[in-house]
């Protein structure tokens, strides 16, 4: 649960961002139980590719490189497998390690196999019928969610640094035809311009067109396609302020997140600037009375601070004089509310007089098993592939036939698209999502009565975890309490990281899937690793990183031209070093080296 403070600090000096990425936890590496003789002299460790001396086998060079002094008292789980999932090196290969983002993983392939990658979502407007004279709505309108992750400025699909440097192509004559006939349907047009409500903004176009003037009621923002718990269990306090740690909703907009920009005043002592982005609402009220410039080429030190409930965000400390603006996503606390707050606003800025409020409507679940009994109940009739009648399921809207209300929709993007996204930049709400999602859809079908449950988290839970089972994976080989792996309960175990990537590889949706994943040099959250021949665009591997806790798993092309598996784990590392990273690359070179 949540403590009643959500308090994050932010030391300018050290920290250049902030990843919620994971890695697990562990004790001394043995050395022997990889069958490697004891090094008479640990190699050193720096940034730069350093050459690995000639050893007979992979053990020994892994071994040379765990007995290092720097990272002998992590504790570390690997694996190495063919495609075929026979061992080529395993230690502490069935123990269990924090996986952090590559619980992604997890996430992310149940969902192609269970969505399927061409799947969408569908956000409506929703209000009653009005006169001519006047133009006015009697009652609310309501904004209803439908889990699409993308309502924002984002474009899809995923393009690499790389290739963003350069303007997208012109959409192709199919493209455009398939934008105009959801724009047709929706209401929305089919290129909105680059704003991060500019689908709100779509929405209240169209009111305004329609010639509304006067509205009764309020403006509702409803979540309710899944139950409200916006924070799965044991998410850090300290993340819930930060973007990456945004609440979950069924209605997200621009990742339930903010930038907030700190600039520092000409001179020491002077207030800083903070400056709420403009053309969004300002949902927080901004707290500043102890927020000071500091002394040019001093260490700025700032933290955001808000009590659970309150929408004051205070923002404390001092930004040195002379140093860029400090901008900084935060996460806005009640999602659905603030949609609504923003649609209402435009609304009003275009004429429409509102007599009510904005506000959110949530599900609240009220009775429920707990967690591990609902998420570890098993679904023996969950199916194996794409139940046929999904699609209909997700986007159909309900018919009428009398007194049917307005109804203007957006159509989100395919699944396929936002697990590239989701994988590349590691991005939580999304795989959050993409959980309550699978729990909506066959929790509710497969369950024999969801108790009004569905699309919860467990619910999520359970799918991911039969579908794993289904994949050939040990049943005490992972238990996962959210989808991202922010959550520091996760669990799992090398094995079965390996074994769901064997899996994969069997599987219609592999090569969308493998293509989701960061790219060694390239792209995502390898771009800066790996960037090097003869690895750079030859490693396709998850990320994690949380607290002590770092991960590594994915595929690799090997010096003899054949693709290998692998999952590295390790975890309690002493904080704020990185050499746990730079043998985890160096044995990623070994291992391709090797093999």
């Amino acid at each position: 649960m949540l403590r009643q403070t959500i308090r994050a600090t932010l030391c300018l000096a050290t920290l250049a961002a902030m990843c919620p990425c994971a890695f697990p936890q562990t004790a001394p590496a043995d050395a022997s139980a990889a069958n490697a003789p004891a090094p008479s002299q640990a190699p050193v460790l720096d940034q730069s590719t350093v050459p690995l001396p000639a050893y007979t086998s992979l053990a020994a060079q892994i071994g040379e490189l765990l007995a290092d002094p720097a990272v002998a008292r992590d504790h570390w789980g690997i694996l190495v497998t063919n495609l075929d999932g026979a061992t080529i090196y395993a230690l502490n290969e069935a123990q269990l390690f924090q996986p952090a983002s590559n619980a992604k993983l997890f996430t992310t392939a149940a969902a192609m196999a269970l969505l399927g990658p061409d799947q969408r979502f569908t956000t409506r407007i929703e209000y009653g019928y009005r006169g001519d004279k006047p133009k006015t709505v009697h009652g609310d309108i309501t904004l209803i969610g439908a889990g699409d992750a993308n309502l924002s400025d984002r474009e899809l699909p995923y393009r690499s640094p790389a290739n963003a440097k350069t303007p997208p192509t012109a959409p192709t004559a199919q493209e455009l035809v398939q934008a105009n006939q959801e724009a047709q349907i929706g209401g929305v047009s089919a290129f909105p311009p680059n704003e991060p409500l500019r689908y709100l903004t779509d929405f209240a176009d169209q009111i305004a067109k329609a010639g509304v003037k006067h509205i009764t009621g309020n403006i509702v923002g409803d979540d309710t396609v899944f139950p409200w718990e916006p924070y799965p269990e044991d998410w850090s306090i300290d993340d819930a302020v930060w973007g990456y740690g945004a609440p979950i909703s069924g209605l997200t907009v621009n990742d339930n997140q903010v930038p907030v920009t700190v600039t520092p005043g000409k001179k020491p002592g002077s207030v800083p600037a903070v400056k709420w982005p403009d053309g969004i609402p300002a949902y927080y009220q901004l707290e500043t009375s102890d927020l000071f410039t500091g002394p040019q080429q001093s260490t700025s030190h700032l933290e955001f601070d808000r009590e659970i409930g309150s929408k004051v965000l205070h923002i404390i400390g001092i930004i040195a004089a002379g140093s860029e603006p400090d901008t900084e996503q935060i996460a806005i606390a009640d999602p659905a509310e603030f949609a609504a707050v923003a649609l209402k606003q435009m609304l009003e800025e275009r004429g429409i007089k509102v007599d009510g409020v904005a506000r959110a409507k949530h599900r609240i679940v009220v009775q429920s098993p707990g967690f591990l009994v609902e998420s570890r109940e098993p679904l023996p009739n969950l199916p194996t592939a794409i139940n046929a009648n999904l699609s209909k399921i997700l986007t159909g809207m309900a018919s009428c036939q009398d007194a049917c209300p307005v109804m203007l929709q957006r159509v989100s993007p395919p699944v396929e698209e936002d697990i590239v996204l989701t994988n590349k930049v590691s991005q939580n709400l999304h795989a959050e999502l993409l959980l309550h999602h699978l729990g909506k859809i066959y929790g509710e079908q497969y369950a024999g009565g969801d108790g009004g449950v569905d699309g919860s988290t467990a619910e999520g839970a359970r799918v991911v975890r039969q579908f794993l089972i289904h994949a050939g994976l040990q049943p005490d080989d992972f238990v996962f309490y959210d989808g991202s792996g922010l959550s520091t309960h996760d669990l799992v175990t090398p094995r079965a990281t390996a074994r769901l990537l064997q899996f994969a590889t069997t599987q219609p949706w592999f090569p969308a899937w493998k293509a989701s994943l960061p790219v060694g040099g390239e792209d995502g959250t390898l771009g800066s690793r790996f960037d090097k021949p003869p690895l750079k665009d030859h490693l396709f591997a998850k990320t994690g990183t949380l607290g002590e806790a770092r991960a590594l798993s994915g595929y690799l092309d090997a010096a003899s031209g054949r693709t290998v598996i692998f999952s590295i784990f390790v975890g309690n590392h002493l904080p704020n070093t990185s050499d746990d990273r730079i043998v985890m690359d160096k044995i990623v070179a070994a291992i391709a080296a090797a093999e």
